[in-house]
């Protein structure tokens, strides 16, 4: 009698996509809070960003976390909890203002550069590497200096910070839209387009740019943490948003330094953490598009388990019967 043994063959392992869906999972979370506290702010936030009084008199400088003041006050007697709401709406605005000043002239500049090529495409390419040789947080100094000396409203604050953000951004969407757009104009449903007699420029934006910025919402997200960075480094710094015109989350750090030596920890922690909360949230979403988007990081199901893995073999015993 014959004995066949079959040894089962081990899965692959599937680590890495578990992963994957946790990281986009968890920035899809923290990222969905962040929006929800900018778009509801004024009714989550007990007080305005601004204000230092009720109908109880004035706050206090310094109060301990209680029942009025859930994460207490400021040194400037500001509410801690209605200062952290009120920035998620500050963040999302420079954020929205930063991608606008970036993506069009991104977009347009790489449009043109991948189609056209030749001199323009040189020159464009060239003038975008020179971009990379600024600083962020310097130029938004700078342009923080230029537009107000240094202490800014709402609209010179958020001015100063997107315009430096967008200046190191467009270089990364043009490189992005112009490897694209030479990657689809070499197309056999362009070159079909010309051959009917389709004029450039309706081939440019019906046909190649429409083909070309599938993959910028997946930079969108990454960005974002680093508008709100450049931003949040603008108020520590001093070069931020005066409290009175917006609350900001790095102004208000700024301000809660000299409270951590004392022992004051309520004033630091809040903004703080928001800021590494929606930092983390905005990457780890990006990340996790990123890798969906990517066809090489991309498992059908079943496929680990169906897939032997190399240099298992099936082990049989047996072909003669036993006496």
């Amino acid at each position: 009698m014959a004995l066949v043994l079959v040894r089962r063959l081990p899965l692959r392992p599937r680590t890495g996509a578990g992963v994957q869906r946790a990281m986009l999972l968890t920035g899809a979370v923290l990222t969905g809070l962040f929006l929800l506290t900018a778009a509801l702010g004024p009714l989550l936030a007990p007080h305005g960003y601004a204000q230092l009084r009720d109908v109880g008199g004035l706050f206090g400088s310094q109060q301990h976390p209680d029942g009025a003041h859930p994460l207490g006050t400021t040194i400037a007697g500001y509410d801690v909890l209605s200062r952290t709401v009120w920035g998620a709406r500050t963040a999302l605005l420079i954020i929205v203002a930063a991608l606008l000043l970036s993506v069009v002239p991104g977009t347009v500049l790489g449009l043109v550069s991948g189609y056209l090529g030749g001199r323009p495409d040189r020159l464009l390419v060239g003038l975008a590497d020179a971009l990379y040789a600024f600083p962020p947080l310097l130029l938004a100094i700078v342009m923080s200096l230029v537009i107000s000396g240094g202490r800014s409203s709402l609209v010179g604050g958020l001015g100063a910070a997107a315009c430096s953000v967008a200046v190191s951004f467009v270089p990364q969407y043009f490189r992005v839209v112009r490897a694209e757009v030479i990657r689809v104009k070499a197309e056999p449903f362009v070159d079909a387009a010309r051959v009917i007699g389709t004029g450039p420029w309706r081939i440019m934006t019906r046909h190649v740019l429409r083909n070309s910025v599938r993959t910028l919402p997946l930079i969108f997200t990454i960005n974002a943490s680093e508008a709100i960075l450049t931003l949040a480094g603008l108020g520590f710094l001093g070069f931020g948003i005066e409290p009175n015109s917006a609350a900001e989350w790095g102004y208000d750090l700024n301000r809660a330094v000299a409270d951590v030596t004392s022992g004051i920890w309520w004033t630091a922690i809040p903004p703080g953490l928001s800021i590494v909360l929606t930092v983390l949230g905005t990457t780890l979403l990006g990340e996790g598009l990123t890798d969906l988007a990517d066809p090489r990081l991309r498992r059908r199901p079943g496929t680990a388990a169906s897939a032997p893995v190399p240099g298992s073999t099936v082990a049989t015993d047996g072909g003669g019967d036993d006496d």
